[in-house]
């Protein structure tokens, strides 16, 4: 039996009178994908030539058609550079025309839609989401952290029309960038993972960071689903821009006991847990393969999603037991030394202090092996602005009370809580993360459970990539 081909992504009217684009060279074909890297690029994307920071996708554009893209965005006074090699359309603004075919690419689809943001755990609870309604239904989620003015965009663009779910993350860096991106997504339910102290150095108070995730509601459809966290301290702010929000309903997920999604019990496990809560009076028990009391919490705000777009609890219940860390953000690794092996927990994408108290939970349950230690290895929480010394600092009440034994810091700030530390847990204090990394991989022995954790500037990865690569590490 013969397989049926796969349904264009973008057919070329469409694409074309989407973008109000001219065509130059070759009529462009069939588009099964959308790209701005030529290097995951595949044969019959198409190529958006966009300008960042560093560089510019004009530059690329010659290989993306040499690779056999579909055709390239381009902007209209760069068309000409092209002749002769390929399918070119051309542009007033390469970013602005993959905002208006993301916008189409909403407007075409009948998939039920959810937005995420938070100040931690959205892309964590965005995998979940994922996870759990592709088992109910073709889903199209955004990939990795693409939650930024190009990359929400990008993943409209690249969602098949005929999607079932479409799960977005929304992020934000200052005040009013969460409006415009909500606004593209019109999502049916909107959540708030939680609202924590990140990005004062920019917005200045919580309230004011409460005020900006809570910008996400207004981006609801009429009569569409706010999901609001019950625990959180600015509970009450977020609930009453949720009520002033084209939200038609209001649900709250937490352990309080008003919250409709309840947390009744947990079983942490190092490497899992098992949650019992309440959906709205209806009892659910589940596996969740995830460890830690942050991400059970926000397991409730997936259920909450679930009951929302009336998918079946059930069957989410049994997905949650494949919800995995995301890399960078608690993924486990074993990591193969001489005498035995360490494991290894990978948090080195972004760090705050609620985040990090939650990674120093995780640790502090980890098991460990004979004459093995729980090792945190940290760097700097970034953009705190003049409180963070004292944030850094704070942390080390969570450190002792997780009975963490060694602590291996990097950075200016992370100075301050080298200093406060205990002398018996300091492991080594570096400026950064290069001249770190000699230290902890001469101070890791066989049996240790170790955590990485600091914001993506403090550049602990390479930390990370450094265990993987001088042994040979796998998944758990």
């Amino acid at each position: 039996m013969t397989a049926t081909a796969p349904s264009p992504l973008w057919l070329p009217d469409a694409l074309v009178s989407a973008m109000g684009a001219t065509a130059h060279g070759a009529a462009p074909g069939p588009v099964g994908g959308v790209s701005i890297d030529t290097r995951t690029l595949a044969q019959g994307d198409l190529f958006f030539a966009i300008r960042g920071d560093s560089r510019d996708g004009h530059d690329f554009v010659a290989a993306a058609l040499e690779k056999g893209a579909a055709a390239a965005v381009v902007a209209h006074d760069r068309a000409a550079e092209f002749a002769g090699k390929g399918c070119v359309l051309a542009v007033p603004d390469v970013l602005d025309a993959m905002v208006a075919l993301g916008r189409a690419g909403r407007a075409r689809t009948a998939a039920q839609v959810v937005a995420v943001t938070g100040s931690v755990g959205k892309t964590g609870t965005k995998e979940a989401m994922r996870t759990v309604l592709s088992r109910q239904g073709a889903t199209h989620a955004s990939v990795a952290s693409y939650n930024n003015h190009w990359g929400v965009p990008l993943t409209l663009c690249r969602m098949p029309a005929d999607s079932r779910y479409g799960v977005f993350e929304i992020g934000m860096n200052n005040t009013g960038e969460i409006a415009p991106l909500v606004a593209m997504v019109r999502p049916h339910v909107a959540v708030v993972t939680t609202v924590e102290p990140v990005h004062l150095e920019n917005l200045g108070s919580i309230e004011a960071i409460a005020d900006e995730k809570a910008s996400i509601y207004g981006g609801l459809v009429e009569g569409g689903t706010a999901v609001v966290n019950r625990d959180n301290s600015q509970f009450a702010r977020m609930a009453e821009a949720a009520r002033r929000s084209p939200a038609g309903r209001i649900v709250t997920f937490g352990e309080h006991p008003d919250a409709d999604v309840r947390l009744t019990r947990l079983v942490a496990r190092p490497d899992m847990s098992v949650v019992e809560a309440l959906v709205h009076g209806t009892p659910v028990t589940y596996q969740l393969g995830s460890p830690g009391r942050h991400v059970a919490l926000n397991s409730l705000a997936v259920l909450a999603v679930v009951e929302a777009l009336g998918a079946d609890l059930a069957l989410a219940a049994l997905a949650f037991a494949e919800v995995k860390p995301p890399s960078g953000r608690g993924e486990q690794i074993r990591v193969p030394v001489p005498g035995g092996e360490i494991a290894l927990y990978d948090e080195s994408y972004n760090a705050n202090p609620a985040s990090m108290r939650a990674a120093f939970d995780v640790l502090g349950q980890a098991p460990v092996g004979f004459r093995g230690r729980r090792v945190a290895v940290l760097g700097d929480m970034l953009e705190l602005g003049p409180d963070g010394p004292a944030m850094h600092a704070a942390l080390v009440a969570s450190l002792v009370e997780n009975r963490i034994d060694i602590v291996y810091a990097a950075g200016p700030l992370m100075k301050h809580l080298w200093q406060a530390l205990p002398v018996e847990k300091r492991g080594a204090w570096a400026p950064d993360a290069a001249e770190l990394e000699s230290h902890v991989m001469r101070g890791l022995r066989p049996g240790d459970a170790v955590t990485v954790k600091g914001s993506n500037g403090s550049r602990t990865g390479r930390i990370v990539a450094a265990l993987k690569s001088r042994f040979a590490a796998t998944a758990p």
